[in-house]
């Protein structure tokens, strides 16, 4: 089994959903509120950004669920060599 190969799985999705909630913020932000009535403002795009905020937030949590199966994985294995 490879313990190893799991955890990194989890890290480097983590990684990728971070990155992409940064870009979908920075979307998000780069979009002036003050008036959402003005044609200046794209509510498909922001729609879309906020959409992709949150997939992102649901893909860090699937990652750091598959982080916290890995570590439980070590510890069985320790439990079970020790």
């Amino acid at each position: 089994m490879d313990v190893s190969g799991i955890l990194n799985t989890g890290v480097q999705g983590f990684q990728d959903a971070a990155s992409r909630a940064n870009k979908a913020a920075q979307e998000i932000a780069s979009q002036s509120v003050e008036d959402a009535s003005q044609a200046g403002i794209n509510q498909q795009d922001l729609t879309s950004s906020i959409v992709d905020l949150k997939v992102a937030e649901i893909d860090a949590r699937a990652s750091v669920e598959i982080i916290e199966t890995a570590s439980d994985l070590v510890g069985t294995l320790l439990d079970v060599k020790a």
